[in-house]
């Protein structure tokens, strides 16, 4: 009778560890981490810079520690150099007004005040683009709380353009795919301003930027003009899908020649 009982208990104590051991599998499993251990996740970093502008240098700097540091992950970098420090002192070679354009645009959508070097991260979130702590988190925030849909691209070279293929099926009144012509790293001697005197490096500078709506169309072919001293391998295409509404990237991608 006792052999009897202790094999009962001891079969009835094996029943209820493995019913535990069920019970805490399925309630882990609903429970469990968003991002799995392949990570889909994505990082755009817009800096907003000028050559006028003595704090900038370090925001410079500071990418092309990060182009290197995430060379094989879906991080894109792109700077915009701003023509509104051009009147005072030096006119900064890589600027243009659309770079400034855009910019405003997304002070008015995310209600901030316009500065250099100010960085807006996926199109959602700014922050003062030298500091280095900052970015780094924000850079791992993005990772692993974004989804990053397909965008297809290749570019080819002619004698006069660079034609850029491109399809994604993320098709939305508000999304507009914004293909851009990187070049990859320049530098300048500055003879005026507030950089007097200094050899500045810039990384990931944007020369062009074509905008496509996708409201009916997800596939298609763009183009650009080639720029002066073009070379295959110091120059890039990124592509980002936006929400023209909220200013949000939704995805982005890169080809190169």
């Amino acid at each position: 009778m006792i052999l009897k009982n202790l094999l009962g208990t001891v079969i009835f104590v094996a029943l209820m560890f493995t019913v535990s051991a069920f019970v805490y599998e399925t309630k882990e499993e609903p429970s469990g981490q968003i991002i799995p251990a392949k990570n889909d996740g994505f990082a755009v970093l817009e800096l907003f810079t000028s050559e006028g502008c003595s704090s900038c240098p370090p925001a410079d700097q500071l990418m092309g520690e990060i182009e290197k540091q995430y060379k094989d992950q879906p991080v894109y970098i792109l700077a915009y150099h701003v023509d509104y420090w051009n009147n005072l002192g030096w006119k900064d070679k890589f600027s243009n007004a659309e770079n400034s354009k855009r910019q405003q645009q997304y002070s008015q959508t995310l209600h901030y005040q316009v500065y250099t070097p100010q960085l807006v991260v996926n199109g959602k979130k700014e922050f003062v683009g030298s500091d280095k702590d900052v970015v780094e988190q924000a850079i791992q925030t993005a990772l692993l709380t974004s989804v990053n849909p397909k965008i297809d691209l290749s570019a080819t070279v002619s004698q006069k353009d660079i034609t850029v293929n491109y399809k994604t099926a993320q098709n939305n009144s508000q999304y507009k795919l914004l293909i851009t012509l990187i070049e990859k790293k320049a530098s300048n001697a500055i003879q005026r301003g507030e950089n007097e005197g200094r050899h500045l490096v810039h990384w990931q500078i944007v020369h062009q930027q074509n905008q496509i709506s996708l409201k009916t169309s997800t596939e298609g072919t763009t183009s650009f003009k080639i720029p002066e001293n073009f070379n295959i391998n110091d120059w890039k295409i990124i592509g980002m899908i936006q929400n023209t509404k909220t200013g949000e990237i939704l995805g982005s991608s890169k080809t190169n020649f």
